[in-house]
This record gives structure tokens, C-alpha cells and sequence, in this order.
């Protein structure tokens, strides 16, 4: 099999991952994956899917991340690689399902409310 197409999501950010049999080279969005997450845990974040099956460095990675800020598109990615190993390989399921990696973390930041200070927070009472 040679690209497989997934999408992952988290909060407001959205990743198209395209992956096929190669050596490990990630671009996000045409720049360089190290270029692009310049934050040490984000980079940790994107690469687990490849850790826990075992296919660091085998598997080539093209993406492009809309919306959100970078922790919340470093978590899509990784929802969308996850996403692209099982359509790839469905023997990897397990190991991603167990993982959580699969599982689309649907918290979102909750709306502001009108008469309040954000969504639960109050403006400040006096009484006189």
C-alpha cells in the first residue's frame, strides 16, 4: 500500500495527514516537522502513534495543520497519524486503541455567556 489519507482533529485544530512507506521525513504545512514545532513536547506529542508501533523512521509524513495553537495542532496530528497507521496496517488497532490515540478528544473551549465575565466566571458583587 502506498499513501494513506486520515484526518484528526483537536479543539479547533484540523490535520490532513497523508503517510506512506519511507524514512521517517515529516513536513508539516511544506516546512520541516523540527522547524515547525519548535516546542520539545509537541515534537514528543506528534511522534507517539510511531513509538508505541514501533515505526519510527519507516513511515514518511505530509501534513497540513489549520486552526488552533500549536499544542492543540500538535494533538491532531497526532490523532491523524494514529488514524492513517490503523488504515495502513489494521494489525496496529490494538496497540493505538490502548493507547487512547484513536479516541477524538472532543473538549472544546466552552462559550461566553452574556452577563458574565466568560462562560461561568461572574463579574465581581458589591453591595453598596
Amino acid at each position: 500500500m502506498d499513501t494513506v489519507y486520515a484526518t484528526g482533529k483537536r479543539k479547533s485544530a484540523v490535520a490532513r495527514v497523508w503517510i506512506s512507506p519511507g524514512t521517517g521525513q515529516i513536513t508539516v504545512n511544506g516546512r520541516d516537522f523540527d522547524d515547525y514545532f519548535d516546542i520539545a513536547v509537541a515534537r514528543l506529542v506528534v511522534s507517539q502513534p510511531f513509538e508505541i508501533t514501533n515505526t519510527l523512521g519507516k513511515i514518511d509524513v505530509k501534513a497540513t495543520v489549520k486552526g488552533g495553537g500549536k499544542n492543540g495542532q500538535a494533538e491532531a496530528l497526532r490523532h491523524g497519524i494514529a488514524r492513517a497507521l490503523q488504515l495502513m496496517d489494521p494489525d496496529l488497532r490494538p496497540a493505538l486503541k490502548k493507547a487512547g490515540l484513536l479516541t477524538r478528544d472532543a473538549r472544546v473551549k466552552e462559550r461566553k455567556k452574556y452577563g458574565l465575565a466568560g462562560a461561568r466566571k461572574r463579574y465581581q458583587y458589591s453591595k453598596r
